[in-house]
């Protein structure tokens, strides 16, 4: 078990970072998404410089990194607390990968995957969250953020055992949206349905 949990969190670490969103821009032939729109090689960036398409294909692939770890850790045994890290390990792969100089996105979909092992019914709530949040103000940050902010209470309510960890996770997210915070107080953030000018290919 000692040699099992940090060489699944190495594994998930670099798994979060086989960047989707630039992967799948090159095959695409699609602008750089870190340097065009937001510069946020994310799914949501991709909808805004290439369609639905690209973006949905980013977005299950950015899943599936935080989502196949956590999987394979909890099938292995590992405790809730190891679970949680490699959960961040693949959040940070995807913040700041190895295979792309250090320059990521913002976790959000792979945050959403790592927390998704733990049930569906709280998967369901999360999506749940995020999509109300995103229809009724048209911000995609700020369906991340109401719903890093209020997933610890959904993980406490359905299973306690996993609050630590998934409020680190939590509060990793928000950190990274720091940006997105000072934006959308001042009316300066993008809505999600506003495409963004290309910039370079």
């Amino acid at each position: 078990m000692s040699v099992i949990a940090p060489a699944m969190i190495i594994f998930a670490y670099l798994c979060g970072s086989i960047s989707s969103a630039i992967l799948v821009c090159r095959l695409a032939h699609l602008p750089n998404p870190r340097q065009n729109g937001s510069g946020n090689p994310g799914a949501t960036n991709v909808l805004r410089i290439g369609g639905k398409v690209s973006a949905a294909i980013v977005l299950v692939c950015d899943v599936l990194k935080g989502m196949v770890p956590v999987w394979l850790a909890y099938y292995l045994g590992l405790s809730p607390i190891w679970l949680g890290l490699i959960a961040i390990a693949a959040c940070l792969g995807h913040i700041y990968p190895i295979f792309f100089r250090f320059q990521g996105g913002k976790g959000v979909a792979t945050a959403f995957g790592a927390i998704a092992p733990i049930g569906w019914d709280l998967t369901g709530l999360m999506a749940g969250t995020w999509f109300l949040t995103v229809l009724l103000s048209g911000y995609s940050s700020l369906g991340a953020i109401i719903s890093a902010l209020i997933a610890p209470f959904y993980v406490w309510w359905f299973k306690p055992q996993f609050t630590l960890p998934v409020s680190l996770l939590s509060c990793l997210i928000l950190l990274r949206h720091h940006d997105n915070i000072q934006r959308l107080w001042r009316g300066q953030e993008n809505r999600l349905w506003k495409r963004q000018p290309r910039n370079k290919p």
